[in-house]
């Protein structure tokens, strides 16, 4: 059943009802493949309960396993880079609760979630990164992406044991740092990296600039701090730029990354918001969402996250033209998962 709803899913449907829909829908060989009798099919109450009653973070893990191993290897010279974010499921919220809160670990180049964990009312995204990153075997040589919030020793602690790698962007949350980084001599380094880009009607130059500082930046295996700023025009408005400056610290040292790799990765954890917070919100209308129940909301967008996940593997940039065409043919999701009969 979490099979068939996976592919219900893929197939573009975004609820217990629809789903139900879908399976009622499936012809016999179709059904038989994915094990449900062809003369009972489930109810809509029985998806609906199963789907509330399933914990979904071991289903994250199962599901971001089978993604990562379909993953391609990173060119030689490169990693594997993984972003760390948060995500509010806004249609959760209820007369007497809050909205659920999801973080997550994306890997940058594939954007694909590995896995995900719930931040409940009583905690905050800082404690569950450990239990975040748990959840994925092996981070060795890879590099770890994360806001401002997660720029905490502890954290860069928990990665060195990992034997992986960071880049975390400081902010006002750590004001002598922050300070520290604006206060080195950024006017007289060179751009180390410039890219332009144009889309959704805006303009965009980004440059980065790299500083060793192997001392006097007080945190703990820093050795490169980086400045990254953008300016941004709207194209209906050529004169008016306007402009920010972000900072950030990496572990890795001069000789390890290059400056487009760092550029690429900081760029990959802005763009995670597009590539999958943006689709699971406006293609699959996550936000507004009635499904709001037991586990049923983190179950639903680990089911989104895999239909992603799967439709990207197979290439896919545009996520709902995929899901009509996947809708089309009940065969067809079946195929993009590799099921036989």
């Amino acid at each position: 059943m979490v099979t068939a709803a996976v592919c219900a899913v893929v197939a573009g449907y975004r609820s217990y009802t629809a789903i139900a829909e879908w399976v009622a829908d499936l012809p016999t060989d179709t059904a038989l493949v994915l094990g449900i009798d062809a003369h009972r099919r489930p109810s809509e109450a029985m998806i609906r309960r199963l789907l509330q009653a399933l914990d979904p973070e071991p289903l994250a893990t199962a599901i971001g396993a089978w993604l990562a191993a379909r993953i391609p290897a990173p060119p030689p010279g490169s990693r594997h880079a993984i972003a760390v974010d948060g995500k509010t499921l806004l249609g959760s919220r209820t007369r007497d609760s809050p909205a659920r809160h999801i973080l997550a670990a994306a890997e940058q180049h594939a954007g694909i979630v590995l896995a995900s964990t719930d931040v409940d009312t009583k905690t905050n995204e800082i404690t569950r990164f450990p239990a975040l990153l748990d959840r994925i075997d092996d981070l060795r040589d890879m590099v770890v992406t994360a806001d401002a919030l997660h720029c905490q020793r502890e954290h860069v602690a928990y990665l060195a044991r990992r034997s992986a790698h960071w880049i975390l962007t400081v902010k006002g949350n750590q004001p002598g740092l922050h300070q520290q980084l604006a206060g080195l001599p950024w006017r007289l380094v060179p751009n180390a990296d410039r890219d332009t880009a144009r889309g959704h009607g805006r303009h965009e130059i980004r440059t980065l600039k790299i500083l060793s500082v192997a001392t006097g930046i007080d945190f703990p295996g820093a050795a490169q701090a980086l400045q990254i700023r953008r300016r941004r025009r709207r194209l209906d408005e050529p004169r008016r730029f306007t402009s920010d400056t972000v900072y950030a610290i990496t572990d890795l040292q001069a000789h390890q990354a290059k400056p487009w790799q760092l550029a690429d990765w900081i760029r990959g954890h802005w763009s995670i918001e597009n590539r999958t917070h943006w689709v699971r919100d406006v293609t699959y209308d996550e936000d507004r969402s009635q499904i709001r129940t037991c586990n049923g909301p983190h179950v639903m967008a680990t089911l989104r996250d895999a239909a992603i996940g799967a439709l990207r593997l197979a290439g896919v940039t545009d996520i709902a033209a995929a899901n009509r065409h996947h809708a089309r043919n009940a065969n067809r999701p079946l195929v993009l998962l590799g099921i036989t009969s």
